[in-house]
């Protein structure tokens, strides 16, 4: 009988809001792909409710938002409520894009896990988003 393999990280790329330039999400979501992740990348446009609802549906280990219209506070706000709602408030949220300095600590005391800013390396990235994930499953598992 053969051992059940362990299945990749998946994680959720999305762009909230109108903002429409999506090329570093696209890096990320590759960057997460080359490490071996499974990516879900929902477009550009996306409301907080159906990001919510496709963690969900998708079963993701983290989210991830990429964010350069200014309005993130806002939206991670709101993106925190939905997923409070379809009680999947245990997926990690990371955050990245052109985030002010002064928005960090109000971004994680909304729960964001992490703020990734310009210029932040991928090897960083996928390692945060690594351990995130990592912690979540160990989280559900005991």
């Amino acid at each position: 009988m053969l051992a059940p393999t362990k299945r990749p990280i998946k994680v959720l790329v999305a762009k909230i809001g109108i903002d429409g330039h999506d090329r570093g999400a696209k890096v990320i979501a590759r960057a997460l792909k080359d490490a071996g992740f499974e990516v879900v990348y929902t477009g550009i446009r996306q409301t907080p409710r159906q990001v919510a609802v496709a963690a969900v549906q998708e079963d993701v280990d983290v989210i991830g938002v990429s964010i350069l219209s200014g309005a993130h506070m806002h939206h991670v706000k709101k993106l925190m409520e939905e997923l409070k709602k379809l009680n999947a408030d245990d997926i990690p949220v990371v955050v990245g894009g052109t985030i002010p300095i002064p928005d960090i600590e109000p971004l994680k005391k909304l729960g964001v896990k992490e703020v990734f800013l310009p210029g932040t390396s991928l090897r960083d990235i996928v390692r945060v988003v690594r351990t995130l994930a990592e912690e979540k499953r160990r989280r559900e598992e005991s």
